[in-house]
């Protein structure tokens, strides 16, 4: 296979900022289109980029963009963002997940909206965009849909603290498997890729322990150099994989690190949530 995504079509969720918009940026420095769906339409106080000054750096960086203003959690939003991106670049090669939303409450404390919320987003919304893609990507030469989630694992630690959130994670992951499977026929990689380490996004600042967290994360680039090393593969023979991005990478003759490290130093990384 060409190990490079000149000329292929991209559609991604969630890409105004992050690991989506540095997937995006890494496959426009081979020539890719890529078109993104988010809601973020104007600047927010707290959440860095919109999906029109994302599209401004993937064009910036070599790839032509299609922004779309949309919201995943909406059947018709997606099927006419779908159909968008068809129209303007001719098709979809590629599906990437990335859209996601956190809240590790437990239990008592997990407000059903916020419940709701991460389910429709989730796994819903991998459901629903891979479901809208699939009859474009059947089409394509080396078809691929990467969910950003992380490998199942069915220990007490990572159920009882954020049931919500794991089940959320995990049902993109089932989507991931059950898909792989379901499409291997027709030549569609469906794969699910996940950090051992925390990567420095707006969750991470916002969420998970503002810049001390983020000074024992990676750079969102990591994730990105390991979901093109997937992309650029053979999809009939990778599939179905669960993979975590410092494995991809050592797949890949990729074992220093250093360079992604946010806060400059390896000594001190946190380990993501679900990696043992």
């Amino acid at each position: 296979m060409s190990r490079t995504l000149e000329g292929q079509t991209l559609f991604i969720s969630g890409a105004s900022r992050g690991i989506g918009l540095a997937i995006a940026v890494r496959a426009a420095r081979d020539g890719a289109n890529v078109a993104l769906i988010a809601k973020t339409a104007e600047p927010h106080p707290k959440l860095e980029g919109t999906v029109y000054t994302a599209a401004e750096e993937i064009e910036r960086a070599g790839g032509q963009a299609l922004p779309i203003v949309g919201d995943i959690r909406d059947d018709a939003s997606v099927a006419d963002a779908v159909a968008r991106t068809v129209e303007k670049f001719g098709g979809i090669d590629i599906c990437v997940n990335n859209a996601s939303a956190i809240n590790l409450s437990g239990t008592e404390a997990m407000d059903m909206k916020r419940y709701d919320l991460m389910q429709s987003i989730n796994t819903r919304g991998t459901y629903v965009v891979s479901k809208a893609c699939v009859p474009h990507l059947k089409r394509s030469a080396n078809a691929h849909v990467l969910t950003l989630s992380p490998p199942i694992s069915l220990q007490p630690r990572w159920l009882g603290g954020h049931i919500a959130y794991t089940i959320a994670k995990y049902g993109m992951s089932l989507c991931t498997l059950g898909m792989a499977e379901e499409f291997k026929g027709e030549g569609i990689a469906f794969n699910a890729l996940w950090p051992k380490t925390l990567v420095a996004t707006a969750a991470v600042q916002n969420l998970l322990g503002g810049d001390a967290a983020m000074a024992k994360s990676r750079k969102p680039e990591i994730v990105a150099d390991a979901a093109y090393a997937i992309l650029t593969r053979d999809s009939r023979q990778y599939t179905g994989n669960l993979a975590l991005v410092e494995d991809v990478l050592a797949e890949e003759g990729v074992t220093d690190l250093s360079a992604y490290s946010y806060g400059g130093s390896d000594a001190e990384l946190q380990a993501d949530l679900f990696v043992d």
